[in-house]
């Protein structure tokens, strides 16, 4: 390696480095079953809830004087029971609450005052809405399972995950949606072998909604094609470019002006032991070695994102460094950086990671995407995109895919 490469390899261990989080989960999960939180113990109550109201109405009508009612309570239990159980549930709800109003109103001897008949019609009509409205929330939550399943079904058609093994490779990805129930949105990744090697890119579209996914589906259709016709990896990069500005002529608005894409582009030749890399205008990629070190790899020459080639012109200039056997390469979106903790201080992968040692690109992802969630407090800003690429190295047919 040269000396710049060497600096990078030193740098995950130089004088005065921060020293790692110890919140960095292991290799190996702890012994035992994970303690069990608040949102569980929150959840069994709230679906317990419709039960401990109709008891605590029985015990108020039982302690005190019959011209007391409990009347409120047994009218919330089936209310609050149709969005929480199935029809039945919410049926035999409804049912248990008019039992017990009329069991204990026959047992005060109240039931034929006209008070006593109207707060017992209210409450079983109360019922009979219940099982109306826990229809409707069925059919919502099916529409909801319908929808959700399209979007998992479009990311698999626009984000297909790669094989774990390519070209003697060990391949990882990772898509963490800063919105709830979200699939898809702007980061995209993928990887294509072809005769020139294993290629990979790691993207980030401007913008939001189906117009990012739209550049997504342009970018890695490009990518695909480029990947396996182009002889280098900086061709690659001009084809994308070309791609982007004649979407960008089909685009209305602003995009239309300011639609560009961050991407980072990787070539692994078969059996050199380098990496080459074509950044442009994405966060840099990290190489984790066997050994624990890791530095950073930024491009020596900065260069404009994809789509934006009409501001300047700088030709792309892949770098080349050593990758050697049992090490990890690690490309990401900003989504990672880019997460704050309650203090508003930004994720570091590099702190997080150095001193650390991963088997498999797979544990290396899981483990970088819990801490993740943990520095934010599970409120990720943005959406974020993982991909780790392991070479093999001496010895790994003894502890192959260990977690």
């Amino acid at each position: 390696m040269d000396d710049e490469g060497a600096a990078a390899r030193a740098g995950g261990r130089l004088p005065g480095d921060p020293v790692p989080d110890p919140g960095l989960g292991d290799e190996e999960p702890p012994a035992g079953p994970p303690p069990r939180g608040r949102t569980a113990y929150g959840r069994a109550f709230v679906h317990a809830l419709p039960v401990l109201l109709i008891v605590v109405a029985i015990l108020y009508d039982i302690l005190t004087p019959r011209y007391f009612t409990a009347g409120p309570l047994y009218t919330a239990a089936p209310l609050i029971a149709a969005p929480l159980y199935s029809r039945r549930g919410t049926a035999l709800t409804g049912v248990a609450v008019v039992v017990s109003v009329i069991g204990l109103q026959l047992g005060k001897g109240v039931i034929h005052y006209v008070d006593s008949l109207t707060e017992l019609i209210t409450i079983a009509t109360v019922a009979v809405l219940a099982v109306l409205v826990n229809g409707m929330v069925r059919r919502s939550s099916e529409r909801l399972v319908s929808v959700r399943e399209i979007a998992e079904a479009a990311q698999r058609a626009v984000l297909p995950e790669p094989a774990e093994r390519i070209a003697g490779f060990e391949i990882a990805v990772c898509y963490e949606a800063a919105q709830a129930d979200a699939f898809i949105g702007g980061d995209l990744y993928a990887v294509q072998d072809s005769a020139r090697g294993v290629r990979l890119i790691v993207g980030d579209v401007r913008g939001k909604g189906m117009g990012a996914v739209a550049a997504v589906a342009v970018v890695i259709g490009a990518f695909r094609e480029a990947a396996e016709q182009e002889a280098t990896l900086e061709a690659v990069a001009q084809r994308l470019e070309r791609a982007l500005a004649r979407e960008g002529t089909r685009r209305d608005g602003l995009d239309a002006f300011e639609g560009f894409t961050t991407a980072v582009l990787a070539e692994l030749p078969h059996g050199d032991g380098t990496v080459r890399i074509v950044n442009r205008g994405h966060p840099p990629p990290l190489l984790l070695y066997a050994d624990g070190t890791l530095g950073a790899l930024p491009a020596r020459e900065s260069a404009l994102p994809l789509g934006m080639g009409e501001l300047g012109v700088w030709p792309d200039r892949a770098e080349e460094v050593a990758f050697p056997g049992g090490a990890t390469l690690l490309l990401y979106t900003d989504g990672l950086t880019e997460a704050r903790d309650a203090g508003g201080e930004f994720y570091d992968p590099q702190t997080r990671l150095a001193g650390r040692v991963f088997r498999h690109p797979a544990t290396l992802l899981d483990t970088l995407a819990e801490d993740v969630r943990r520095h934010s407090g599970g409120g990720m800003a943005d959406d974020m995109a993982l991909l780790a690429v392991r070479r093999p190295g001496y010895g790994d047919h003894d502890h192959c895919h260990e977690p």
